[in-house]
């Protein structure tokens, strides 16, 4: 919390001010008169009747509603995170075969899909939201779009037969980078869709564009690279270059698993289905490596509460950006409460003769 006008809290020092004027009243008060009291009697059944600490619980109350106020008077805020306008986040999904693996129940494509929709009950609904799918190759499914229905139409109808021909990790990324920047208005050679590799030290050489900041790619994958032209890390170099984290949540468990739809063992063996062990077991080394080079973060899946409870905070977070709001209507309601209760507690608890 800060304080637009900090220099008024010096106002609280009238609070221990006035305490000491009042003891200082009361006891000169003692000094210089003398109370004569006819009726002993009554003036023992008021003594015996009142409790002490009653009149210092209506006063402390008091004392915390003028408090109150004079942290009002000083204009506090509270940090927390804003909506960022012109905010986009890219989805990369996994639809390779291997998603049909039914060590994440039901299986992990399931298991994605409603971590996805996850992600987007939690996003602020001015956020651009983009959708990338990747086997063998990436395709965009919607571009990055404020309409959060047509993006979880679109994951509704993911089908991971698409998927079949292997796993392009690096080649998705950089499709990623591209659909990325071209929604925040970056366009040119910073999302060069070159893929030689002579061309990658130029663009990693790139300075980062400030524009690229308001990106942020959320990639899933269950498995290890079998296809593409870039590696991984290559692709990691170009969203490092563009100056966007990647996000990185891995899928999956083990490779000694099996996959939905096709007979009980079919994929765990060395040949099994075409996938064979490597093919069904997830790659954490390098999807973590991707998050660290790229400023992400990375998480680890292996269970379909997990992968939900990592969108769900991902969604609580991705495009924002720190921001402060006022938050004095709420000190001098509270103080107003308090001065209520404070008038309250003193009308029912002041001492009353018979």
């Amino acid at each position: 919390m800060n304080f637009g006008h900090p220099l008024l809290l010096l106002t609280l020092l009238v609070i221990p001010a006035g305490l000491v004027l009042y003891r200082v009243a009361v006891a000169r008060r003692r000094m210089q008169y003398a109370v004569r009291y006819t009726n002993v009697d009554v003036l023992a059944m008021v003594v015996a009747r009142g409790k002490p600490w009653r009149r210092w619980v209506a006063a402390g109350v008091f004392l915390l509603a003028l408090a109150t106020l004079c942290v009002a008077a000083s204009r506090p805020r509270v940090h927390h995170l804003v909506a960022s306008d012109n905010a986009t986040v890219v989805l990369v999904l996994d639809v390779s075969g291997s998603m049909q693996a039914i060590d994440v129940k039901p299986t992990r494509l399931i298991a994605a899909q409603r971590a996805l929709h996850t992600f987007l009950d939690k996003v602020p609904p001015r956020l651009k939201v983009g959708l990338i799918l990747f086997a063998g190759e990436a395709q965009v499914a919607t571009p990055p779009t404020t309409d959060h229905g047509l993006v979880s139409e679109a994951i509704d109808q993911v089908d991971f037969f698409h998927g079949f021909g292997g796993t392009a990790i690096g080649d998705a990324l950089a499709a990623a980078v591209q659909v990325g920047l071209r929604s925040v208005g970056v366009h040119g050679n910073s999302v060069s869709a070159l893929p030689q590799q002579r061309h990658l030290a130029a663009y990693v050489a790139a300075p980062k564009r400030p524009a690229s900041t308001l990106v942020s790619i959320l990639f899933l994958s269950d498995g290890h690279q079998t296809r593409g032209v870039l590696r991984p890390l290559q692709g990691a170099d170009r969203a490092r270059a563009a100056g966007i984290p990647v996000y990185t949540v891995s899928l999956g468990t083990t490779g000694n698993t099996t996959m939905r739809g096709y007979p009980q063992g079919f994929g765990n063996g060395p040949l099994g289905g075409g996938f064979g062990q490597r093919g069904l077991a997830p790659d954490p080394t390098t999807l973590h490596a991707i998050a660290d080079r790229t400023g992400g973060k990375f998480f680890r899946a292996k269970t379909a509460g997990s992968a939900k409870d990592a969108y769900a905070a991902l969604g609580s977070k991705l495009g924002r950006k720190p921001g402060t709001t006022e938050v004095t209507d709420w000190f001098l309601v509270g103080a107003a409460v308090l001065l209520v209760l404070a008038g309250t507690l003193s009308a029912l608890w002041s001492p009353r003769l018979p």
